[in-house]
């Protein structure tokens, strides 16, 4: 070793109340400090400096003049925190034990995060601060972060599912290498998630890259069937039904869901995060109330073939007006529960759903919509985190009238509307995350910090 050169090794253990240095020197002189002060720095010649996060701050970090490490609740970012001249820095990712080789003329930059708390942490937090649904006027959007502090409740097919409304900022994810934004935790505890695209979009922004796929039909090129409004339909494509049984068989799939499985293969389990997935409901509501219930003096609720019907999901959201038009409800009622077995939507659960899917994926459903915050019917919403800029398509029916059989879509606009089944719009995949896989889950579900899995 060269004589002009001084070495110093500094072992920094991180623990939770208070850092331990320990100043090791040439002469084996020993200097143990507990105030996490490192003074020999300055008088060597060498430089460090210590950065604390702070989302203030244009760069995301204020220094700290004193070099004294953050005592509580921070952890060192490696991936940021640098040495130079020969220097060196790691750390132990078991213990949080940093060690640092200093040399002359060396200098280090360190890092220091606000420990993420886990994702399960964070949700329990709003948890236990849930409102009931019971006063929410639907039909009002909602432009602001309803639940900045707490979810809204809603009852599911397993129990008391907790739900996001408006323009909330908090519930981002990012799995499999894309960004999703949290709708609800299921009744389960599962956490059922929106696709939102390949990179972090903020509210209002309007975007093609929030879509999976697009200029997707939901069934092509026949539309002129009350059959063609479900996920899956009995007899071929192109024969007509005779009778609501033979209509709602779940024997062939409609393009959209051919095409959605496909992508989940693709991107989901042929890259091994199939295994994170919960196999859960996803409703395609094809019950047919008929007239006492939608108002609607046309409705035959018959269900099958040309015959006029109106679905479950119209009579939750709009209303007729003694004619063949529609508008929206001035009180809407949404619902998570679907009543019929057969339009629950599942791979492998056949005692709660109807065990057709091929993949562990669907779409967002009509209700789920109005209660994020759309508004009733035909009502503008850019501010609430649905809102893509595209249209796209919802799991639910809405209607089948003169020769189209017709499904509620999340407008450009942001709003509940409807269109023909053979319209070409965009898909944004809905997965449900298992609870155990949230369990190992950081961040505090922001743009910059989205849960996920370190």
């Amino acid at each position: 070793m060269k004589k002009n050169k001084k070495i110093i090794l500094i072992s920094v253990l991180v623990v939770t109340m208070s850092f331990l240095v320990l100043v090791k020197l040439l002469d084996d002189k020993l200097v143990k400090r507990e105030d996490s002060f490192i003074e020999p720095f300055s008088k060597q010649n060498q430089a460090l400096a210590v950065y604390i996060e702070d989302e203030n701050s244009d760069i995301g970090y204020i220094k700290n003049e004193s070099t004294i490490f953050p005592t509580e609740g921070y952890i060192l970012n490696m991936e940021k925190s640098t040495c130079t001249n020969g220097g060196s820095l790691s750390q132990d990712l078991s213990t949080k034990k940093i060690s640092l080789r200093i040399e002359h003329k060396s200098s280090c930059s360190l890092y220091f995060d606000k420990e993420m708390l886990s994702a399960s942490e964070v949700l329990e937090a709003k948890i236990a601060n849930a409102k009931s649904s019971d006063n929410l006027n639907f039909a009002e959007p909602a432009t602001t972060d309803e639940t900045s502090d707490g979810f809204y409740v809603m009852e599911d097919d397993y129990g008391t599912s907790y739900y996001y409304r408006g323009a909330t900022t908090d519930n981002y994810v990012k799995f499999a290498g894309f960004y999703w934004r949290i709708i609800r935790i299921n009744g389960d505890g599962s956490l059922r998630i929106l696709y939102d695209g390949t990179e972090a979009h903020a509210n209002g922004v309007s975007s093609a890259n929030r879509l999976a796929l697009q200029r997707m039909a939901w069934n092509t090129p026949n539309y002129n069937d009350a059959k063609y409004v479900g996920y899956m339909y009995g007899g071929a494509n192109g024969v007509a039904s005779t009778n609501k049984s033979e209509a709602q068989a779940n024997e062939t799939n409609t393009n959209i869901k051919t095409e959605l499985e496909n992508w989940y293969k693709m991107n989901i389990a042929d890259k091994g995060y199939g295994e994170f997935v919960s196999d859960v409901i996803y409703c395609n509501d094809r019950t047919t109330p008929g007239s006492s219930v939608t108002l609607w003096t046309s409705d035959t609720g018959l269900g099958y073939g040309w015959q006029t019907t109106g679905y479950g999901a119209l009579s939750r959201i709009m209303t007729g007006n003694n004619s063949t038009s529609l508008s929206g409800k001035d009180n809407p009622k949404p619902k998570f529960k679907c009543e019929n077995k057969n339009d629950a939507f599942t791979k492998e659960d056949t005692e709660k759903g109807n065990g057709k899917l091929e993949q562990k994926v669907g779409m967002i459903t009509a209700d789920e919509i109005l209660a994020a915050g759309s508004g009733k019917y035909n009502t503008n919403n850019s501010s609430y985190y649905l809102y893509k800029g595209n249209w796209y398509w919802s799991l639910s029916p809405c209607d089948v009238y003169g020769w189209y059989a017709r499904a509620f879509i999340v407008d450009n606009s942001g709003y509940i509307y409807d269109t023909n089944v053979n319209s070409l719009g965009g898909v944004a995949p809905v997965i449900s995350l298992s609870a155990e896989y949230v369990s190992t889950m950081k961040g505090n579900g922001t743009m910059k910090k989205p849960f996920e899995v370190k």
